[in-house]
């Protein structure tokens, strides 16, 4: 019994892993059923036993992707603004492509919006946790204004336009994005 669990189990993860590995290649509309299950060595058959839907197969996917994020970009680096850049830049280059490509198709695809919605409510708390210091001490509108503008300097489309639109290399990437953040933990007002 316990043998025919973990072969489930694995079979589970291989398809998981095999849409993993489709995002990185394919647009979200060209992912197929098919194209999981040949990548998973399975049938399309079995690939619906174990998600029902392909939306729910892309969802479970892309959950499964994120669960592998690196401890360091979940930890957050509470007011150490140079680990706070090292770790935010760091989760750009590995998985900056692939989010790029799931933003641009959130307004096709549910499942797409479903993810980047959570990916947006994941960046505003890690970067409330991030720049608590500096934001304990601000209130109201304030607060807020400053929550949004840590928010936006950290955005992964301002690494896009440093990284890739602008050709900066990574040890430039990572200072120009700290001289945007070094005013706001100045600012206390």
């Amino acid at each position: 019994m316990q043998a025919r669990a973990r072969a489930t189990e694995a079979t589970r993860v291989g398809i998981l892993d095999a849409a993993e590995t489709a995002f990185e290649e394919l647009s979200f509309d060209e992912i197929t059923l098919a194209a999981i299950a040949t990548r998973a060595g399975v049938s399309v058959q079995t690939v619906l036993r174990h998600f029902e839907t392909r939306d729910k197969l892309l969802m479970a996917s892309l959950l499964h992707a994120g669960s592998k994020i690196p401890p360091d970009r979940q930890a957050v680096p509470v007011g150490d603004l140079d680990e706070i850049v090292n770790v935010l830049t760091r989760h750009y280059e590995q998985f900056g492509d692939r989010i790029l490509r799931l933003l641009a198709q959130e307004d096709r695809e549910p499942a797409a919006r479903q993810l980047t919605d959570l990916g947006r409510a994941f960046h505003l708390e890690w970067c409330k946790q991030a720049f608590s210091p500096v934001l304990e001490d601000l209130s109201g509108a304030t607060h807020e204004q400053r929550v949004a503008q840590f928010v936006a300097t950290t955005d992964i489309y301002v690494w896009k336009l440093l990284r890739r639109d602008q050709g900066l290399s990574l040890p430039q990437t990572k200072l120009a994005i700290r001289e945007l953040l070094e005013p706001l933990t100045r600012a206390s007002h």
